[in-house]
């Protein structure tokens, strides 16, 4: 193996068969590293300054089903913000375990969400001796930090670990222009994605052993579990490039990255109608940061939506945003984004904004957003849930049923409703006001989306 037996010649395609290997001789195992991808690991982590990095080429996915399933004991409570992505709760499933939520507030205007509370932290680890970890997202999608320090110390007092789903902050290291990461601010766990805004092949990632608060031998037990046992060497390769561009040449494409990202918000804030999101909130609901890589245009209430504007910028300027929402849209930008990038982007921005005005405005229903009155009601755990026996329901009939299935919008990944949680008409209607818009709904089996599986 590999059956391509890496000739170049031996396939029309033009693809690097020649760079892709498996575990001979000299080219060391990622389950049992001790040559060279163990000097790859060694070297992410004294980038990142921590004990320990692990490689994962199954992307943060497969970090964060690992840092739940060693953090926790099977049929424990953890600690978690409702708004994590899917992975955390399908490690949730895997292990039987039971979630407290943690509701960060809203932003209503925009519609997004606020920062994680330290306050509410304490308050939920005073009440339930019982959680043996806590897991948050910082940043968020939207590029929204909680205050990890505070976090981290609160969590410790209790004698239990921190993680912190780190995802979109591999960049933050390498510049005072971003937040702080994780990493420096007391997290026990940290998981990052090298693609997301590194120079890096999709599906790399990192997981970052910061303490002894989670022993190391489960961190490699459940690594060999979730990844493949044949991991892709393009992939490590892509992950050893990039930790040697970040450790010995990355300093003047940060200093010019950050100039032009600047410059960029600059011309983007002088827009009359669309709204560029920044360091404005920086202070409120609960954000001790911003990561002002993260390009978030809102739109003014009732004047088009995100699914509009993206359609706009893809169909009318061939630029291709990160995702949609009701009132924005998400751009992602890194260090690879070019000065033309940006000016066709500021270009294009300007001529919709002047088009916002003459939008027709729609009068909207109250809308759903990830809110502590408006969730679902956990009615038996995700895992009871999932194996249970199933029936077939009509959606917009499914009021009151137990849902067996996730629901949730692709991007971010986030649920908006888990399996054992009870349909409420509130996410009912927002589900029908989402699929009038556009916007896409994943999870369910039926992919036309009219037909839900929930709990007989």
């Amino acid at each position: 193996m590999p059956g391509h037996k890496r000739n170049p010649f031996s396939l029309e395609k033009n693809i690097p068969w020649e760079m892709d290997i498996t575990e001979i001789d000299g080219f060391d195992n990622l389950h049992h590293p001790e040559g060279i991808l163990a000097e790859v690991q060694k070297n992410a982590a004294k980038l990142y300054g921590v004990r320990e990095s692990f490689l994962s080429v199954n992307g943060s996915t497969a970090a964060l089903l690992t840092a739940v399933s060693a953090a926790m004991e099977p049929g424990k409570k953890i600690l978690m913000s409702r708004n994590c992505h899917k992975a955390v709760y399908h490690g949730i499933y895997l292990r039987n375990l039971i979630p407290v939520y943690l509701y960060p507030e809203v932003f209503r205007e925009y519609e997004i969400n606020g920062g994680v509370d330290p306050e509410e932290v304490s308050r939920a680890l005073d009440e339930d001796r019982d959680i043996k970890a806590v897991l948050i997202t910082s940043p968020t999608y939207d590029g929204i930090v909680s205050d990890i320090k505070k976090i981290s110390e609160i969590v410790h007092r209790y004698g239990i670990p921190l993680i912190v789903d780190e995802a979109h902050g591999a960049h933050f290291r390498f510049s005072e222009f971003f937040p702080n990461s994780a990493v420096d601010e007391g997290a026990d766990l940290v998981i990052q994605s090298m693609h997301k805004t590194l120079p890096a092949l999709t599906q790399t990632a990192l997981l970052h052993r910061c303490s002894d608060r989670v022993e190391r031998d489960r961190l490699q037990r459940f690594m060999g579990i979730y990844q493949s046992s044949s991991p892709s060497y393009l992939l490590m390769a892509s992950i050893d490039w990039c930790v040697g561009f970040l450790a010995e040449e990355a300093a003047l494409y940060w200093e010019a990255y950050v100039q032009l990202l600047k410059s960029t918000r600059a011309d983007l804030k002088k827009l009359k109608n669309i709204r560029l999101v920044g360091e404005e909130l920086i202070g409120k609901k609960n954000v001790k940061d911003v990561d002002l890589s993260k390009l978030l245009f809102c739109l003014p209430e009732g004047i088009g939506n995100g699914h509009w504007l993206n359609h706009k910028l893809r169909e009318d300027y061939h630029l291709e945003m990160e995702m949609e929402a009701e009132r924005y849209v998400l751009g992602i930008s890194s260090v690879c984004d070019s000065q033309n990038g940006m000016r066709r982007l500021i270009k294009a921005m300007g001529e919709i904004d002047a088009q916002v005005p003459s939008e027709k405005r729609r009068e909207w229903e109250k809308r759903f957003v990830i809110d502590k009155e408006d969730m679902p009601v956990q009615k038996i755990t995700i895992a009871e849930a999932l194996e249970k026996s199933t029936k077939k329901v009509l959606l917009n009939q499914s009021e009151g049923e137990i849902s067996a299935e996730f629901v949730y919008l692709y991007p971010p990944g986030i649920p908006l409703l888990t399996p054992g949680e009870k349909i409420s008409k509130s996410l009912l209607r927002a589900l029908d006001r989402y699929r009038k818009q556009g916007i896409e709904i994943q999870g369910l089996a039926d992919l036309e989306g009219k037909w839900i599986k929930t709990v007989v």
